[in-house]
């Protein structure tokens, strides 16, 4: 019952993180053409519709780097921060380096952009970060035995 418990919860910091990842890649990526703008605001619609892609796509690429990650930390029980910044930019690393073409023949990806490159990074690292306020303190705890309350002493 631990185990499925456990597996809602690694759902849901997942969406989170995913949700929160995406979000930094979109306003990233489209921060210059934001703060171009001289006409005025931009609509509220149009971002939350904006916000729902970014979500989309950053959830839908890191699903199987990610699953990677929590399944290595919940085996080893690893609650460190450090390791879900890192699994974090692993994750945002293959997310990107899955988008770039590779080149067989040189055996090297061309046409990274540097800048897409570090946001990618970070928005997972900042993803891993979500991730391991929500599940990964607790990674591996679903196994341990439950601690029973003391018996009662009479006297």
């Amino acid at each position: 019952m631990a185990l499925v418990g456990r597996l809602f919860v690694i759902f849901f910091a997942f969406c989170l993180a995913c949700f929160v990842a995406g979000a930094i890649v979109v306003l990233a990526i489209l921060f210059p053409e934001i703060s171009a703008i001289d006409a005025g605001g931009i609509d509220p619609n149009a971002i939350n519709i904006i916000l729902g892609f970014g979500f989309i796509f950053v959830s839908g690429f890191a699903l199987l780097p990610a699953i990677v990650v929590v399944a290595i930390t919940e085996a080893f029980s690893i609650r460190s921060v450090l390791a879900y910044a890192l699994g974090g930019a692993a994750v945002g690393l293959a997310c990107y380096l899955g988008l770039v073409p590779f080149d067989t023949d040189t055996m090297r990806f061309d046409g990274i952009v540097r800048r897409h490159l570090e946001v990618m990074t970070g928005a997972g690292i900042v993803g891993g970060l979500i991730y391991w306020l929500i599940a990964g303190r607790n990674a591996g705890r679903w196994r341990e035995p439950r601690a029973l309350p003391p018996a009662p002493t009479t006297n």
